[in-house]
């Protein structure tokens, strides 16, 4: 009896000692990612006050004005470089970023209506145009026959000349008879508007994170495996036809996007309605001027 009460003690005592252990690593952890939030938040203080390609205080600079130690705020340093707020030059130091490209998306108390255009002279590089069948997945997307002809076409999506998204297009081939380079470029939508009479109505899209392939990110001059925004979109006219899947990627460095929320009905108070945002509805590209 007195053995079995002895193995229960240090079996309390071990689990007593495992859970101070946890505990103890639990409180470094937190300290680190409290003292990495302030460097960061120190650092995006330096980036905001500053211009595109201005110079920002050495790494021993920050580490002494910062109380932290190197291999901290280099921790920082990379996250920042990696979602294009600062630049690292070797041997010269580190620079703010250029400014990233802001999209707003449209919230649906206004449906139908386009996206504002996203800063910047936006312009079209077609790099492929070609007719093909549709194929399975695509034709499911816009409701053809897998056999049906379908335009398949590329654009390189350029502001103030740099590369900022590459574009995979796919329309029906009875829809744009004769399509040009020249007119993708030109401006696609406006085309479809004005020369064929089609109007776009409504659109279903999905915004996820990934990453570049080599191919990719050589097309739009940043490394391999960078970040990238993938938008998956299908649109419709008025009467409900789909009119184009496409699938574009945009440069995580370069590119953001802000969304207005319309939180629905307010109680007497003029407070929202809680968990309002749960049920809104979205809608919006993020293409900019087509």
């Amino acid at each position: 009896m007195d053995s079995s009460r002895a193995r229960g003690t240090e079996r309390a005592q071990g689990a007593k000692e495992a859970q101070g252990t946890k505990g103890a690593q639990g409180a470094t952890g937190a300290r680190a990612a409290l003292k990495r939030e302030r460097v960061r938040a120190r650092l995006l203080t330096l980036i905001e006050t500053r211009n595109a390609g201005d110079a920002i205080p050495s790494e021993r600079t920050l580490c002494a004005e910062l109380d932290v130690s190197r291999p901290t705020l280099r921790a920082v340093v990379d996250e920042l470089v990696a979602t294009g707020r600062l630049v690292r030059e070797h041997g010269r130091g580190m620079f703010v970023a250029p400014a990233k490209i802001t999209q707003e998306l449209v919230a649906g108390d206004r449906p139908g209506a386009a996206s504002p255009p996203a800063p910047g002279a936006w312009t079209s590089r077609v790099l492929e145009l070609r007719t093909a069948p549709a194929g399975a997945r695509i034709g499911r997307r816009l409701q053809i026959s897998p056999a049906a002809p379908l335009v398949h076409a590329a654009r390189l999506r350029l502001v103030d000349g740099a590369p900022i998204a590459l574009e995979h297009l796919h329309v029906p081939a009875d829809l744009v008879p004769g399509l040009t380079p020249e007119q993708l470029e030109s401006g696609f939508y406006a085309h479809l508007r004005d020369r064929l009479g089609i109007r776009m109505a409504h659109a279903t899209q999905s915004i996820e994170p990934t990453v570049l392939s080599e191919d990719e990110a050589g097309l739009l001059d940043v490394p391999a495996l960078s970040p990238a925004l993938l938008f998956d979109r299908v649109t419709a006219d008025a009467a409900g036809r789909p009119v184009e899947y496409v699938r574009s990627l945009y440069r995580g460095d370069r590119y953001r996007i802000v969304s207005r929320l319309v939180l629905g009905h307010r109680h007497d108070g003029g407070q929202p309605v809680p968990d309002a945002a749960r049920g809104s509805a979205w809608w919006g590209t993020v293409e900019g001027n087509h």
